[in-house]
């Protein structure tokens, strides 16, 4: 049997509210994987020394405040210079449709907004982990 996906969901920047975020916790721990939550207000540097400590398959960056396009640019920048670029990056949360293609084009695999069914969240990290292979 292979090992549990491993997933750090993370609160970056200012952004108080993580309701959601721990309601995506509970989803992904209840489908059997391992799941880290770093509280709110982490930096993007500590998030990824989290992610890098903890050799997490997939980091969750849950974003309400409309910060993404400063914060996800140093989140890949700093996977990069960690050599963990093969980490999934997930963004979920609020984000404005012009946004997603250009966090794609960043190296953000996927975007998991508001209204998406805790089932399809989990569908598509299993997905996601899946098409990477192992490491």
């Amino acid at each position: 049997m292979s090992s549990p996906i491993r997933v750090l969901l993370a609160k970056v920047g200012l952004d108080g509210h993580d309701r959601g975020v721990k309601v995506v916790a509970r989803t992904l721990r209840d489908a059997g994987m391992d799941v880290i939550y770093t509280g709110l207000h982490r930096t993007p540097e500590e998030v990824v020394h989290s992610a890098v400590q903890e050799d997490v398959d997939v980091l969750g960056i849950s974003l309400l405040s409309g910060a993404h396009m400063t914060i996800c640019p140093k989140i890949m920048k700093l996977l990069k210079e960690q050599d963990a670029e093969d980490t999934i990056v997930v963004v979920g949360g609020v984000v404005p449709d012009e946004d997603v293609a250009p966090l794609k084009e960043m190296g953000v695999k996927e975007l998991l907004l508001q209204d998406t069914p805790p089932k399809q969240i989990v569908e598509t990290l299993e997905r996601l982990v899946e098409e990477r292979g192992p490491r």
